[in-house]
């Protein structure tokens, strides 16, 4: 079918020597190809310091019109067949006299689908590391999470000249590495990071390479504060070493200021394989009432004593093989201080709920990933060990107004995986092998005292103690074999494969009333074994043809699942036979637009964290139990998006739209009590839920103003069934918000950074609208550079939120001065913090039948005085 609709069509490779009339290379002469003089550009390069250019066509047309210009040279138009060849080009000087003439360096080149962002064009004298200038580089965004995207997309790799160090958890180098070492940040677009596959399988993901001044770097960056209101310190030392051979990172750290440095180590891989079919990450059966956070700087909450350790090194064993090993280790106590009304709607009535709360937790984090890998363009391994554990303890302590409750949580979590991929071609095809193998074990423990639903636990009796223990393991495999081969332009890959999980889950509650100790069994325990196994066949096709990218993949699946609950007498079998097919087509308009269209049908079945038949306590005023069949989701995902971007005007914008639609076998049931404590269930009934989402973005660098501008917009709409209080209600959740970023250096003396954001978010219930919450939030951060060697801040911030009756308005100030000993290069930084005492700040949020408002006790003003250096 693929055949009969995309024939075969010509690739050619242009190359050649640009050289001035003494046979010297020019350098940055522009190469445009095109259908003729009035078509548009069909591909175009720039030669490089050596002269030399190759430019790769995917065109039908016999013939061409090609294009070669260069400041002072006359410019070169001639006709030339489309057909692999080698042009050897001499440009001779333009006789014209020029009055004047001005040269700039590129800020941004392109070659190919490689763009290359000049560090000196953007930074400026306060930036330190390469995260400060990647904020203002256009179409570059990095969020608060630390995560950088490109174009409103994850990227897929950070790469330090070419090799993957860090596996995902890049915000290490990023946030460490000296501005001043990197020559260059190049966005790899459409990049295909397994070699093997460049020629067969084209990518829409963007990754990012760190270019360095010096081939081989050895540096590193250190940092010792102290100050006051409390006693304050931060220490932070980080050395680094990157050759060909060798790449390390190490770095510990500690402060009570307030920064989270566990985002430094939080993992953003994205698979080379696309989606796993198993998470590893930490599961929580249980947990404590928490406070929301506040949306902006941590050093402003974040009433924490941290410690990390982190070492990362990879090793070129020898050609083309890679040891990697990623180490890290997190101790962290933090505690929060605040108050929460939350006010339920249900179809009949409103119930309002007041916490104040005191929040203890204590994190103890070991992490570690040990990496052997190959990529060539003939062979492909990489084998991934992993072993992670978390012992981590929460306190908290909530006062209703009615009543005081205390929570002490102990929620340990370990996992072990084993990820292998082997690549190899045999004959005239690739072969394929992966294997996916892990094990997961959480014992967690809460306690509530007094012990809370007396209704349901203990005959309507108050009574001392409530306890819930549970225990569940995992043991997850996938493997599967296939091969790839490319048969008239068309790359088939098919693939054949089981997975196979076993999931076991105790739990039982207990009651403590004095010396008493109650072991409640019945609909109040659980020892279920849940096993279930897919066999699946999937076939991907993919095709290129001129500017048109087309992907489909057929994935057939037998699924069995067999779950029994000998205890409570339960059981279930289920097999299924599903078809679930992914289509993407994407098209470049031209050498600045590209546009994509993705659709997808997928059924999603539940596992035993929502396949469970007795009740268990989530945390001191929730029970839920599953007690139903196996959730079955059948979800339609369909996606569109437009891509702008022009190298030369520093412009890049993009817009997407999404809609997803889910039909449902089950309906979850909240009946809320008086206090607020819900009971949640699941029941058999079909039903349905629609999401709508659309943003826009688009960012431009004003090389005369050096400012780059940013605008945004987001659109979603949510709408779903809910059964509250046994009354069937539509839920309609709707977000529009809008913001603006500004990072501008506007005198040799002055630059500024703004943020603004405004979001209205509506949700009405069968008709009946809750009150609609509108915030605001705007950043202006200015810098004053007195002198060569220093420079003064001021951060301010303003926050506005329309529910909160007496703090709708919440000020912070920070003022920063540094000065620079140009000898040495070492900073010394005096900051005081929260200048105004703020003291609270209220977030107002909203789910399916409830809004809250959270109100956070902030950090006190204080001073902070700090050597920064590197080495």
């Amino acid at each position: 079918m693929f055949m009969f609709f995309f024939p075969t069509h010509a690739q050619s490779v242009l190359s050649g020597n640009i050289y001035n009339e003494n046979r010297e290379a020019l350098s940055g002469a522009t190469i445009i190809i095109s259908k003729d003089s009035t078509s548009a550009i069909l591909a175009y390069g720039i030669s490089d310091g050596t002269g030399n250019f190759s430019i790769k066509l995917n065109t039908d047309i016999e013939s061409l019109f090609l294009k070669i210009s260069h400041v002072g040279y006359i410019t070169l138009k001639q006709e030339i067949q489309n057909k692999d060849q080698e042009l050897q080009i001499q440009l001779y000087p333009s006789a014209e006299e020029l009055k004047e003439v001005l040269v700039e360096a590129r800020i941004i080149e392109q070659r190919g689908d490689t763009l290359s962002f000049s560090v000196a064009a953007f930074k400026d004298q306060k930036d330190r590391v390469i995260a400060d200038v990647l904020r203002k580089m256009p179409g570059i965004e990095i969020l608060p999470s630390g995560q950088i995207e490109y174009q409103g997309k994850p990227i897929q790799k950070y790469y330090i000249e070419g090799l993957d160090l860090l596996e995902g958890r890049y915000s290490l180098a990023n946030n460490n590495i000296a501005a001043d070492d990197v020559s260059k940040v190049q966005i790899l677009e459409n990049h295909q990071p397994i070699k093997l596959l460049d020629s067969l399988e084209f990518s829409e993901r963007a990754s990012i390479n760190i270019k360095l001044k010096n081939n081989v770097t050895t540096t590193g960056t250190a940092e010792l504060g102290a100050g006051l209101s409390p006693l304050l310190w931060k220490v932070k030392v980080t050395p680094m070493i990157f050759t060909k051979k060798n790449q390390a990172i190490v770095t510990y750290q500690t402060n009570n200021t307030g920064s989270d440095v566990s985002r430094e180590i939080r993992d953003f891989s994205i698979s080379d394989f696309g989606r796993q079919e198993f998470s590893i990450n930490k599961r929580d059966w249980l947990s404590i009432r928490r406070l929301a956070e506040p949306p902006f700087s941590q050093e402003r909450w974040l009433d924490n004593n941290v410690h990390l350790g982190s070492a990362n090194y990879l090793i070129r064993l020898k050609k083309d093989l890679d040891l990697k090993t990623n180490i890290s280790y997190l101790n962290d106590a933090q505690r929060q201080i605040g108050n929460t009304q939350t006010r339920f709607f249900t179809p009949t009535d409103t119930i309002d709920l007041v916490e104040q709360t005191n929040n203890e937790f204590f994190y103890n984090t070991l992490q570690s990933k040990f990496i052997l890998e190959r990529n060539t363009n003939d062979n492909y391994l990489k084998n991934e060990l992993e072993f992670n554990g978390y012992w981590d303890s929460q306190k908290g302590f909530i006062d209703t107004g009615k009543s005081e409750v205390l929570q002490r949580l102990s929620n340990p979590f370990s996992v072990v995986r084993n990820n292998l991929r082997l690549m190899k071609p045999i004959g005239n095809q690739l072969i394929t092998f992966r294997s996916n193998t892990g094990y997961t074990e959480a014992n967690q423990n809460l306690s509530v005292l007094p012990g809370q639903f007396e209704g349901l636990l203990n005959d309507r009796q108050t009574y001392e103690e409530v306890e819930q223990e549970v225990n569940s393991s995992t043991f997850f495999t996938d493997n599967s074999g296939g091969m790839t081969k490319k048969l008239r332009g068309v790359t088939i890959s098919p693939e054949v494969g089981f997975t196979l999980q076993n999931q076991h889950l105790e739990s039982r509650l207990m009651v403590f009333d004095e010396s008493d100790r109650d072991l409640l069994g019945g609909n109040y325990q659980n020892d279920l074994d849940f096993l279930s196994s897919r066999i699946y066949f999937t076939s991907r096709f993919v095709y290129e043809k001129d500017n048109w990218n087309f992907r489909l993949t057929t994935p057939f699946n037998y699924r069995t699942f067999d779950i029994e609950d000998a205890t409570l007498n339960q059981s279930q079998n289920l097999n299924r036979l599903t078809f679930e097919p992914n289509f993407y087509i994407r098209n470049k308009l031209s050498a600045f637009w590209e546009t994509s269209v993705n659709a997808n049908y997928s059924n999603d079945f539940g596992d035993a964290n929502r396949m469970y038949y007795g009740f268990i306590l989530n945390n001191y005023r929730s029970l839920q139990r599953y007690n139903s069949p196996l959730p079955e989701d059948f979800r339609q995902n369909y996606n569109w998006s437009l891509n702008y971007r022009n190298p030369l005007t520093s412009f890049f914008a993009s817009t997407s739209y999404s809609y997803a639609h889910v039909r449902s076998n089950l309906l979850y049931s909240n009946i809320i009590g008086e206090s607020g404590a819900t009971i949640l269930e699941a029941i058999e009934q079909e039903n349905y839920s629609n999401a709508h989402n659309w943003n826009a973005k688009a960012s431009k660098y004003f090389r005369k103003l050096n400012t780059t501008l940013s605008v945004g917009t987001t659109y979603s709409h949510f709408q779903r069934e809910q059964l509250l209080n046994d009354r069937l209600a539509e839920v309609n959740n709707e977000n529009l918000s809008f913001n603006l970023k500004m990072e501008s250096e506007f005198t040799d003396w002055l630059s500024a950074s703004y943020a603004g954001n405004v979001s209205i978010l509506q949700t009405n219930i069968d008709g009946r609208y809750m009150n609609e919450i509108e915030t605001k939030q705007y950043s202006l951060d200015l810098f004053f550079y007195v002198a060569e060697n220093q420079y003064f801040s001021l951060n301010s911030e303003y926050y506005f939120n329309n529910i909160s009756d007496e703090n709708r308005n919440n000020y912070f100030l920070n003022l920063n001065y540094q000065y620079t000993f140009m000898e040495s290069g070492i900073d010394l930084e005096a900051s005081w913090n929260n200048v105004l005492n703020t003291d609270e700040f209220v977030r107002i949020s909203n789910n399916e039948f409830a809004y809250i408002q959270s109100t956070y006790r902030l950090r006190p003003s204080q001073v902070l005085v700090s050597v920064k250096f590197s080495f």
